[in-house]
């Protein structure tokens, strides 16, 4: 079985090198980290064969998630080296700028088994932590024989992709076999990860990440890191913000006739517009700019000066969720079109109206849980979200609820970061350890 997955692996690289060729001459994408896919780290990467812990997030959301956990084991395993790696650009970029206390950010190598041979002779884990649904079978694998502990963080199954693990069970069954703890988002999850052929035993319900990843306001260093990306957007209260953060092909468009219906009755408005994927920043701008609107982008923009134009194109890596706090109503992408939506709460923790689409799918807890206690609102197309933006942007009371009610959810659910920390803690344990696991497993019902 584990023959055939590996022959599939190799097969889907070789289809799909005519893209990733294609990437690399385009965006330059991809360039500089074959080698690392193919387990070749540098020299220097871990010279003296020093223990680890090896953390991996996909990209730029996996990332900010991983940060408490992070941040928690380094304090606790001072003697162990801390490596990162991801598997985008945008999250790689991020990773190196932003997240502290990791001794190496690399690429995650592809699933074959001379490559996870080779990384895992270098970064030498004791401990391999895998952000929300990452499972890579031969990697795991590979630890087992190894005796490297292995962990998912943020642990998630969402309704459309769990048809489609359970359409493999038998893999999924001993896949899962390998992992020696489930830290889940919700009792959902749990059941669906149990039912794919998980120890129920090996379950625990920490609650989502993603609440405890996001920098607080009131976070001193936080606001002056803040404070540097405000000086470029020196907006005056009296100027309403539409912001559409995190959008993908298919969403900008109908985002700015939404936009020129707002104009209609906020002659000032501005639209900061910010496409997740970087290569589609170009795309979005002529969108923009086929609409009439008058367009700059964030790396044009003058340093303490209003942006005189009617959109505001953000070419930038991390300063989205830090802009959100300029915002008068949020539109979260990747939710208008079937790719699964993104981050809510990055708004949300600053007491924003949030506005997204039907496509959910990989958010749909926390997506439910704005929706039923009123911190959210969750249109079904296009013709509903220029309602909704034209009401929002008028009602002043309403937005106040929203945001109030959306920035209550954060708070109450933060805390996921102490117990997934105790579930790994209880996997390495070490004779000075002052820091108990102390949750329980996950115990479906009868």
């Amino acid at each position: 079985m584990y023959s055939l997955y590996s022959i599939l692996v190799l097969a889907a690289v070789v289809i799909a090198s005519p893209w990733f060729v294609y990437q690399a001459l385009r965006y330059r994408k991809y360039v500089g980290s074959l080698g690392q896919r193919m387990g070749y780290l540098p020299v220097s990467f871990n010279m003296d064969a020093d223990p680890s812990i090896w953390i991996h997030a996909v990209s730029v959301g996996e990332v900010l998630t991983a940060r408490p956990l992070i941040s928690d084991l380094k304090r606790r395993y001072p003697e162990l080296r801390l490596f990162l790696s991801t598997t985008t650009l945008a999250g790689q970029q991020l990773a190196r700028r932003n997240v502290q206390d990791v001794d190496a950010v690399f690429y995650f190598p592809f699933d074959l088994g001379i490559f996870v041979r080779r990384t895992l002779d270098l970064v030498r884990p004791r401990l391999f932590v895998m952000m929300e649904t990452e499972i890579w079978p031969n990697l795991l694998r590979e630890c087992r024989r190894r005796g490297v502990k292995t962990a998912i963080a943020n642990g998630r199954l969402s309704p459309r992709s769990f048809p489609r693990y359970r359409l493999i069970k038998p893999l999924m069954r001993r896949v899962l076999d390998d992992i020696d703890s489930f830290c889940v988002q919700s009792e959902e999850s749990a059941r669906r990860f149990i039912e794919l052929g998980a120890n129920p035993g090996r379950v625990v319900v920490t609650g989502s990440l993603k609440f405890d990843s996001l920098d607080l306001p009131s976070s001193v260093p936080q606001a002056r890191a803040r404070d540097r990306v405000l000086r470029y957007f020196r907006v005056p209260s009296s100027r309403p913000v539409l912001m559409a953060g995190s959008t993908m092909k298919g969403e900008e468009m109908p985002v700015l006739r939404a936009f020129r219906r707002v104009r209609a009755s906020a002659p000032n408005a501005l639209l900061i517009l910010a496409p997740r994927n970087p290569e589609r920043f170009g795309e979005a701008e002529q969108l923009a700019r086929s609409e009439g609107w008058k367009v700059a982008r964030r790396s044009d923009l003058a340093i303490d000066t209003e942006p005189r134009v009617d959109v505001v194109l953000l070419d930038s890596i991390g300063e989205l969720a830090t802009l959100y706090q300029v915002a008068t109503v949020v539109f979260v992408g990747g939710s208008l079109v079937a790719t699964g939506g993104h981050n809510v709460l990055e708004p949300a923790v600053f007491g924003k109206p949030i506005v997204f689409g039907p496509h959910m799918e990989n958010f749909f807890e926390i997506a439910d849980a704005f929706v039923t206690n009123g911190g959210g609102v969750q249109v079904s197309g296009e013709r509903e979200l220029e309602e909704v933006f034209v009401s929002l942007m008028g009602d002043p009371v309403r937005r106040a609820r929203l945001g109030a009610a959306a920035r209550a959810l954060v708070e109450a659910n933060r805390g996921a970061g102490e117990k997934s920390v105790s579930v790994l803690t209880a996997l390495l344990p070490r004779e000075e350890r002052a820091y108990p696991a102390n949750v329980r497993p996950f115990r479906p019902l009868a």
